[in-house]
């Protein structure tokens, strides 16, 4: 196998080519907070070329996107959805962070604020509304191990909730609590879990990566203050998993997808279009490349 093209230090290309998605391609979507919308672009342009994954393992945002995908949501809603997405859908400040002790508290966001909008967002009757298989990763704060939910995985814990799980970046977002064990962020160990959908048995993968590059603006960093540079740490050692993973493929045959999306944060919500329109732009480069 082979990595395709690279354009501008983005590697925006695949190992074999469209003839070997073969009749069983998985989907596996990435983390990298809003940037992940992204993801949503990618969708599209898999749309308009008539590839529809047979599976999908989504990590952090990625659990959110391909939950919708995988209950048959069509890419435009969750255009739709994406574009009138506001901050204080997802952010809301843990006020007693200000208080005295506040370095002991969970969190710097409320998780309720987060976990409400994903039970909003999200099918009523949950796993039961997936018509695809969908795997969504999460770690286990005690022993650091990783914890799958969904097909032939757990599924005693609401897809809802295991999307937050998924989602609940350390420092920002309080641990998911489940029978005496805390779950955070499936992208603190497999932040681009090509492996699983290799064992779920997929016979080709698209790998679609959004999460922070290889470099940060220090000066910007230092400005924004301790919750800039524990992020900043996070997405060194995300970055660093991402480039082995890809670069140590030896499964099915991998297309990877990664949209331009230096210099954007996590919470960049006056970029949304952008991650969009940059999600589709990649993913038609990969295809037709």
């Amino acid at each position: 196998m082979r990595l395709g093209s690279t354009e501008n230090s983005h590697n925006i290309g695949m190992f074999g080519n469209l003839g070997d998605l073969g009749d069983n391609p998985w989907l596996v979507l990435g983390g990298g907070g809003l940037k992940g919308i992204s993801e949503v672009g990618v969708l599209r342009a898999l749309s308009e070329d008539g590839i529809h994954p047979s599976g999908i393992v989504g990590t952090s945002i990625g659990s959110l996107i391909g939950a919708f995908a995988a209950s048959g949501m069509d890419w435009k809603e969750m255009w739709e959805i994406a574009l009138a997405m506001d901050r204080r859908d997802v952010v809301q400040v843990n006020r007693r962070v200000a208080w005295i002790n506040g370095i002991r508290q969970r969190s710097v966001f409320r998780g309720e604020t987060l976990r409400d909008y994903f039970w909003k967002l999200l099918p009523e009757s949950g796993w039961e509304a997936m018509k695809i298989p969908l795997l969504i990763n999460a770690v286990d704060l005690g022993d650091g191990s990783t914890e799958w939910f969904g097909a032939g995985a757990r599924m005693d814990v609401p897809l809802a909730d295991a999307v937050y799980a998924s989602s609940a970046l350390p420092v920002f977002y309080p641990p998911l609590e489940v029978d005496g064990r805390a779950f955070v962020d499936g992208g603190t160990s497999h932040p681009l879990a090509l492996q699983r959908a290799h064992e779920a048995g997929a016979s080709a993968i698209i790998g679609v990566d959004v999460g922070a590059g290889e470099t940060g603006d220090v000066k910007s960093i230092l400005e924004q203050g301790m919750l800039a540079v524990h992020q900043r740490i996070f997405a060194i050692m995300t970055w660093r998993r991402r480039q082995e993973v890809v670069a140590e493929w030896d499964g099915p045959p991998l297309i990877y997808i990664r949209p331009r999306l230096e210099g954007y944060g996590t919470f960049d919500f006056k970029s949304v279009e952008y991650f969009l329109e940059e999600g589709y732009r990649a993913a038609k480069k990969a295809l037709e490349d």
